[in-house]
């Protein structure tokens, strides 16, 4: 195997990452963000949905959801932001749905940056 097709050679993956736009990067890690966080508010698809239910994990994930979303709205312009932000929104009142003791209005999981959801 060669250096340019090891998947475990730095070279290789940073010549990789260096062709990759800053907006796809932070899309697709707010994406992944979201996409654990739906899991951990028990949305996912599958019958065992409540088994992955875990409000504290969620928190955390959209709380930095909410700080990546915020914070690079204005660089990777309103067409991305604006669908990051709903998704993000449902999320949010995703988690106030399925809380036991709701938190208050601008409390909640990542409301510091985006505030209150309800």
């Amino acid at each position: 195997m060669n250096a340019s097709t090891d998947p475990l050679d730095a070279t290789g993956a940073t010549r990789d990452i260096a062709d990759v736009a800053a907006v796809e990067v932070i899309t697709t890690s707010a994406v992944h963000l979201m996409s654990a966080a739906a899991v951990k508010c028990g949305l996912a698809a599958e019958d065992d949905a409540p088994e992955h239910l875990d409000l504290d994990e969620a928190r955390k994930l959209i709380t930095a959801l909410a700080a990546l979303v915020t914070a690079s709205a204005p660089d990777i312009g309103n067409q991305h932001a604006r669908s990051l932000r709903d998704g993000l929104r449902s999320l949010q009142l995703a988690f106030r749905e399925a809380s036991v003791v709701p938190d208050a209005p601008g409390e909640g999981p990542g409301e510091a940056f985006t505030g209150s959801v309800v």
